[in-house]
């Protein structure tokens, strides 16, 4: 039998911030395409792996524990690798504004470091993750990759730094690199730092769902959709691209809490509130991809509508509430 596309077997890879949520889902879908499927997860002294901890592949996976920002631990995971999915990353912009240096040492000189070690280990792809926060507020729509890049936040301007790292290698020293720009992932085991499980967390445990502010638009995406995204650029031939992966559709906080409230079957108020809302100049109030590319360079378009990927994502939810923590604002 002729060998698929889409058999990995054989192919080494490793996944940077395996233990989060798109990187756990990515890392289970490699080693269900037969990849030799390696995690570097973030070093803690309990040992555990983060969502890989509960995932019925982790015997499948080798695990290597370590800091991003350890350029030594980093060559060490990138041994004898083909591809490299780089996703580690700190992506909470509210602590960003409390903590921009950890945000610079993690986003940048992990990247960095991600980076040079591809060089001198001769990986045959790195995959890396942008985001479309590095757009800021949009200045056209939908919005393409020709998009001038604004830093609105500590979070934001340190993956722009990122992603001009990675262009730099490719055009200094050909490092054969893509760079995928997912816009704004949801699905399960997301962690209450986004809009979609905080609203969930609350209309199951509340009487009133509480947000910041409800006019800024959003392009959201399934996670199934982004992951497969990721396994098309790393077969692509795009190298030096940057590429979103967006739905090319866009709706409010606002209407997406009610629609959330409403495929819940409930009736619970929304408000926003003082402490949930952006910095002045900070808020970036609308995203809405442009695919085009996505489409072209990787054959890859979304498959789930906000209606089907919210459902699977609330489902899953209301199974894992003791994971989440209903009364706290987590920034």
């Amino acid at each position: 039998m002729e060998k698929s596309e889409w058999d990995w077997t054989g192919k080494k890879v490793l996944v940077t911030g395996a233990g989060g949520f798109i990187g756990s889902h990515l890392a289970e879908k490699l080693v269900e395409l037969g990849a030799e499927t390696r995690a570097f997860v973030r070093y803690n002294s309990r040992g555990t792996w983060g969502w890989l901890d509960t995932s019925l592949y982790k015997a499948d996976i080798q695990m290597i524990a370590g800091d991003i920002a350890d350029r030594d631990r980093v060559y060490q995971a990138m041994k004898n690798v083909d591809v490299v999915f780089h996703l580690a990353a700190l992506i909470g912009i509210p602590y960003s504004y409390h903590a921009p240096r950890s945000y610079v040492r993690t986003n940048i000189e992990g990247s960095l470091n991600i980076l040079q070690a591809a060089l001198e280990t001769n990986v045959t792809r790195v995959v890396h993750t942008s985001t479309s926060e590095v757009y800021g507020t949009a200045q056209y729509v939908p919005i393409n990759e020709k998009h001038p890049l604004q830093g609105q936040s500590p979070y934001s301007a340190t993956k722009i730094g990122a992603d001009k790292l990675a262009e730099a290698f490719y055009c200094a020293f050909a490092l054969p690199v893509i760079t995928v720009r997912p816009f704004n992932t949801y699905g399960p085991r997301q962690s209450a730092r986004a809009v979609i499980p905080t609203i969930i967390i609350q209309a199951m445990t509340r009487d009133v769902i509480k947000l910041g502010n409800l006019t800024p638009t959003r392009d959201f995406n399934y996670v199934a959709d982004t992951v497969w995204g990721f396994i098309c650029a790393a077969q692509s031939n795009a190298l030096g691209a940057t590429v979103n992966l967006g739905t090319g559709h866009e709706i409010s906080i606002g209407d997406l809490a009610h629609k959330i409230v409403k495929l819940m079957g409930k009736a619970i108020p929304v408000e926003y509130e003082d402490e949930r809302m952006r910095p002045k100049g900070s808020e970036v109030e609308r995203l809405c991809a442009d695919n085009s590319l996505a489409k072209a360079y990787l054959t890859w378009e979304p498959h789930y509508t906000l209606e089907e990927g919210l459902k699977q994502t609330i489902e899953w939810i209301g199974g894992h509430l003791e994971y989440y923590r209903p009364n706290n604002y987590a920034i």
